[in-house]
């Protein structure tokens, strides 16, 4: 019996041999046979040998002899008939350097008969010889077509298999002129990268031949196409490779103009690229199709639009990253999507595309795992314009990034999805990361081998979104790997962060619009019992948090992805426990509800089933006919309910304008559902979650009378709480780093001053809801103001009326012909865009960093962080922002919208002073007690009352601003004002006695008794109803201090004199004046100031008036009146005129101050 061992050790050849040999030596048939066989076996063998001898001479004795040892043999005979040992040495050597069993390396090779056409190369696999279908279309996108192929197996004595492909093709017309000589050693590398999925296989591959250029500089091309093509350019992929391919000569000076200007080290690198940017210009000139020249002059500008790069970037083990990563001006793109961000970053890879867009230097926003492949920088956009307004409320501006995995598992299992989605997205912050300037001991440190072409770019945060929900330690692990100064403050949300579920944040801060909404109708929905249909269930962190903020909530329905829930007449406390325990239960769903707690008729019903029954419960509650329905029937009768509420705490879009179709909404899962605002029956929209409704739907649900803000204003307590963690975290990370307090210490503080930032947080929510319904007080601001401030902001290029929806001029003219204004939706985004220009303006301001005004500062923290860390808090690095967005929050959010547009036009001052005088004045007046008394008024009187009373408080601020930036241009210094007027201001409100004896009853007590009787607390209602004459004794004070008169006897004449010359009638006539546009609001505000002054003036002439004796007040104003006996009676001849004639208009005003004027110089 023959060995199989030995067998095995032998060639087929020479078992062939051995057989033959073993049969009768006088078969002459076999005779011919066994001498050809034997000769062959003697070549073999003697091919081997040399194999042999050339191994061992080429690698030496040790590795040249275990290679001649392992392939001995192992070469088909074919192969040894084909070509030289030379050529085996060679192709031993390929074999020898695949890494992975997915790897083939490509080898270009002259043959060894001169007379064979075509170029010749070879392919090296392990295993199987490769598969010529999977190979034709790489070699086709790389210029060369197939002409023949011959697959041979070679054997290693260990028994691995490996294939050698021997490919003849000829080249593409187009690049038959090309440099082969060149072009191989690129070819190969190419092959092998595209073969292994680290370079895409696409028409873009053939610049590689005809340009000469290396596969990675191929992928950068490609990434610039594929970054054109989410601009929405118009042309595609293919097309693009080919505008490129017909101008090789302009593509290879591209590539060379990026070289020039991101290379590091590059010599003369200004005058290089200029002259490339001159050939580049002359060459694109000659271009003769205008298809041709937009493509080549859109690489060319994005190329110039390109801020940095990590192309020159080296990993540790010397090789480049695997993913391309370009930051863009946008404002440097033409034709760019609006609205253009400030900065965007765009990663590029086989696996992973992904942009980051910002709106500013700070900035922050959730990443998004987007599955819309074709257009996901649109998505992103629109995200982004989002959270610009809804960013708005914190500190860092807009942002917003988004992914794609571009090679899912072919599998499809969840697991397996979620790891490439975490390989994804782990690639994308790398790319982030990799091109933004690092923090050490506050200097910026640039990252490694990046030429920028932008200032020092630190700040980059990023948040959990859609498909990221669970990444944030991710991020953080990456951040800590670069050694990122913002540590864990770089992805908010972590382990170690604020869990907004636990807190409810989110649900809490939408339920301070909710709470306002039902206010001003009359409900407390803390004690007044309300009907409530919902979007959600209780497992979700809004939703379910948003259902146990009231245990006054009857909760008609609700629905998710899986139920509908019905309750048509539910008992309140019975099924608030209910959803307590659900809300508790992990993973619930509706289908958890306990059955027996729904009231007659009703149920939860799965979303699978083909019909509904409908009970007559049912039917009476949602007011329908129908017996029975399709479960999205039944949802859209649900949110179509007669109800108080909608409460929206779930994902999706569900209520559209009639004038937008389901494709204008972008979201196909719910348009079986979807209905429009018209249909909507509810009192009022709860916006816990995002998108839920258009926000064109809210404006005409608004305009029909519901009652509803905006996504971005009710549910902006998330983006808050991780904004305030983010700062925060930044200061205390800083003083784990200079090891004043150990990271366990800094973890236990974060999360002892949870109750503490959630305070913070409602604060905000509570008054961006109550400056919408003050922005609706006419008393606050006109339509006029609106609109005047909407028309600038679009002149300078800040605001864009019809992507945010905003009515035009001619809309808001046939709106006031009909008695309406502006929507509480559309006055959100007019409070947004008025906080962001404000806060732009007092960033770049001295005050912000001026310690007299750290109040702005300390109050964004935590009490307990201020009292242990108060210096850490003074320096902390994004001080300016965090101060800038205190002071614009709360003056907008108490001022109103309009308020610092109207000041500084009035004044002329500049952000920062306008800032310091409004500050002193919440100080001298003490605004900041007596509004919060206002707002403990919730619910405890008529919201109608708590409108006057904030109004009241507006006006007081507005005219103390105005006055001190008119009275004190040189001298804002808080402290001397604050200790000039506040004590004097305080005492006149000590009692209602002393209120008298300084003020007139007749300027301020029917107000008074009026909030009394409209139960305001007694020292509130004095407080305001006085609000407007306290402002007049700024001019008091300083006239007693001048004339160290007693502050008495200075009011007395001064309220004296406004009452006999009339000037209260004339104030009132300017205040009562319907200016006809913009130039008249001004001068009517002139003229107020201007009446002000001329008092003040009249009553500095009454005591300069010499008199007998004491000189009391009655005998300064009795020899006074003496002495102006004729002015003051031309004074009483033209007041009469006035009172007499029909209209009281500027040029009335004028006149009177004119007289006013000469009344007080003549009695100076």
């Amino acid at each position: 019996m023959t060995d199989s061992r030995a067998l095995q050790k032998q060639t087929l050849l020479e078992q062939l041999a051995d057989v033959l040999q073993n049969q009768a030596s006088d078969n002459d048939d076999s005779l011919e046979l066994r001498e050809i066989v034997a000769r062959m076996v003697e070549e073999s063998r003697s091919w081997d040998d040399d194999l042999h001898g050339e191994l061992v001479r080429s690698f030496g004795d040790s590795i040249g002899g275990r290679y001649a040892q392992v392939f001995s043999g192992g070469f088909p005979s074919a192969y040894r008939a084909r070509f030289p040992v030379s050529e085996a040495l060679a192709d031993i050597e390929q074999i020898q350097s695949i890494a992975v069993s997915t790897d083939v390396p490509m080898r270009f090779y002259q043959p060894r008969d001169p007379s064979e056409t075509g170029f010749h190369f070879k392919l090296y696999s392990e295993g199987q010889p490769v598969i010529l279908s999977d190979v034709i279309p790489i070699l086709e996108n790389l210029g060369m077509r197939v002409l023949g192929e011959h697959p041979y197996r070679v054997r290693r004595r260990d028994g691995e298999n490996f294939g050698v492909s021997d490919f003849t093709v000829e080249l593409h017309d187009r690049c038959r002129q090309a440099d082969l000589r060149a072009a191989r050693p690129l070819i190969q590398s190419a092959f092998r990268e595209i073969w292994n999925g680290f370079a895409e296989n696409d028409d873009f591959n053939q610049l590689i031949m005809l340009c000469g250029l290396s596969w990675r500089e191929v992928a950068l091309i490609r990434a610039y196409a594929r970054y054109v093509k989410q601009l929405r350019f118009g042309f595609s992929q293919p097309f693009i490779a080919e505008t490129l391919a017909r101008h090789p000569d302009i593509t290879s000076r591209l590539v060379a103009f990026f070289f020039n200007r991101f290379e590091p080290g590059v010599k003369g690198r200004k005058s290089r690229t200029e002259k490339l940017e001159a050939e580049l210009r002359d060459s694109l000139e000659a271009v003769a199709s205008l298809d041709d020249d937009r493509i080549l002059r859109r690489f060319f500008m994005l190329i110039r639009a390109t801020l940095r790069t990590n192309y020159f970037q080296v990993r540790e083990d010397g090789g480049f990253p695997s993913y391309l990563s370009l930051k863009l001006d946008p404002s440097s793109i033409p034709d760019i999507p609006r609205p253009r961000p400030k900065f965007e970053i765009f990663v590029y890879s086989p696996r992973i595309e992904g942009v980051h867009l910002r709106a500013g230097p700070v900035a922050r926003g959730g990443l998004r795992w987007s599955d819309r492949i074709e257009d996901y920088r649109t998505e992103i956009l629109g995200l982004v314009k989002a959270q610009q307004v809804k960013n708005s409320v914190i500190v860092p501006a807009g942002a917003k990034g988004g992914f794609v995995v571009k090679q899912p598992p072919r599998d499809g299992s969840r697991e397996a999805v979620r790891e490439e989605g975490v390989a994804c997205y782990q690639t994308f912050i790398r790319g982030l990361l990799d091109i933004t300037d690092n923090l050490d001991d506050g200097q910026v440190v640039p990252p490694a081998n990046v030429v920028r072409y932008d200032s020092d770019d630190t700040y980059l945060v990023v948040a959990a979104d859609k498909g990221t929900a669970t990444f944030s330690d991710i991020a953080n692990a990456l951040a800590a790997e670069y050694n990122f100064w913002l540590g864990d403050a770089f992805a908010s949300g972590g382990s170690e962060g604020y869990d907004h579920k636990k807190m409810g944040i989110t649900a809490r801060g939408a339920w301070e619009s909710v709470k306002r909404h039902f206010l001003e109708k009359g409900t407390d929905t803390q004690s007044d019992e309300f009907t409530v249909v919902g979007i959600g269930d209780m497992g979700g962190d809004v939703f379910g948090n948003g259902m146990l903020l009231s245990d006054r909530i009857r909760l008609i329905g609700a629905f998710n992805h899986q139920h509908i829930f019905v309750d048509p007449d539910p008992d309140a406390a019975a099924s608030f426990r209910e959803r307590e325990r659900l809300f508790k239960l992990s993973g619930s769903s509706w289908a958890d509800y306990d059955t027996q707690l729904i009231s007659d008729g009703g149920g939860v019903f799965s979303r699978s089933m083909k019909s509904i029954p409908v009970s007559s419960q049912m039917r009476k509650v949602l007011g329908i006919k129908a017996r029975s329905l399709s479960p999205a029937d039944l949802i859209s009768a649900l949110l179509k309910a007669p109800v108080d509420m909608l409460w929206n705490g779930g994902i999706g879009t569900y209520v559209k304008a009639p004038s937008e179709s389901h494709e204008d909404v972008g979201d196909k899962t719910n348009d079986a559902l979807r209905i429009d605002s018209n249909e909507l029956r509810c009192k009022a929209l709860g916006e816990g979650g995002n998108l839920g409704v258009t926000q064109k739907a809210r404006i005409d649900f608004a305009r029909r009378g519901g009652s509803v803000n905006s996504d971005f204003i009710d549910n902006a307590g998330g983006v808050d709480c991780s904004d305030h963690e983010v700062n925060i975290k930044i200061l205390l990370n800083d003083l784990v780093h200079r090891q004043l307090m150990s990271l366990p210490e800094r973890n236990r503080m974060l999360r002892a001053m949870t109750s503490e930032v959630a305070e913070l947080v409602l604060r905000n929510n509570y008054r961006q809801a109550m400056a919408l319904s003050l922005a609706q007080n006419p008393a606050v601001a006109t339509a006029d103001q609106y609109e005047r401030l909407m028309r600038r902001l679009e002149t300078e290029g800040k605001l864009d009326r019809s992507l945010e929806f905003l009515p035009s001029d001619e809309e808001l003219q046939a709106r006031r012909e009909h008695g309406g204004g502006l929507t509480r939706p559309e006055l959100a985004v007019l409070v947004s865009y008025a906080k962001i220009e404000l806060k732009q303006a007092l960033v770049a301001s001295p005050i912000v960093h001026d310690p007299r005004f750290n109040s702005a500062l300390h109050s964004a923290f935590p009490a307990s962080l201020l009292a242990a860390f108060p210096e850490a808090v003074g320096a902390h690095p994004l001080r300016a922002e965090i101060s800038a967005t205190q002071i614009a929050n709360d003056m907008v959010n108490r001022m109103g919208i309009t308020w610092f547009d109207r000041i500084r036009s009035a004044t002329g001052a500049d952000a920062g002073r306008i800032a310091s005088a409004y500050l002193i004045s919440l100080r001298i007046h003490d605004v900041d007690a007596h509004w919060e008394s206002m707002e403990s008024l919730d619910g405890k009187i008529d919201a109608g009352v708590q409108a006057d009373l904030f109004a009241d408080a507006i006006r007081l601020v507005t005219r103390s601003t105005s006055w001190l930036l008119q009275n004190r241009r040189q001298a804002l210094d808080p402290v001397s004002c604050i200790d000039h007027y506040r004590a004097p201001m305080a005492d006149v409100l000590a009692s209602k006695s002393r209120l008298e004896s300084v003020i007139p009853a007749s300027r301020w007590y029917e107000r008074y008794a009026e909030y009394c009787e409209r139960m305001v607390p007694e020292d509130l209602s004095a407080w305001c109803a006085s609000a407007e004459s306290r402002y007049w004794l700024m001019d008091m004070v300083e006239i007693a201090r001048q004339l160290d008169e007693k502050l008495e006897s200075v009011a007395w004449v001064y309220f004296t004199l406004g009452e006999s010359l009339n000037l209260t009638w004339l104030d009132r006539q300017m205040r009562a004046f319907r200016a006809n546009g913009h130039w008249q609001v001004l001068a009517t505000i002139h003229f107020r100031d201007e009446l002000d002054h001329q008092l003040r003036n009249l009553t500095l002439s009454v005591f300069s008036e010499p008199v007998d004796g004491d000189g009391t007040p009655e005998k300064r104003i009795e020899a006074w009146r003496g002495n102006k006996r004729m002015l003051l009676a031309r004074w009483e001849r033209m007041l009469n005129d006035m009172q007499a004639a029909n209209d009281v208009d500027c040029a009335v005003f004028s006149v009177a101050h004119g007289v006013l004027r000469e009344l007080a110089l003549k009695a100076a």
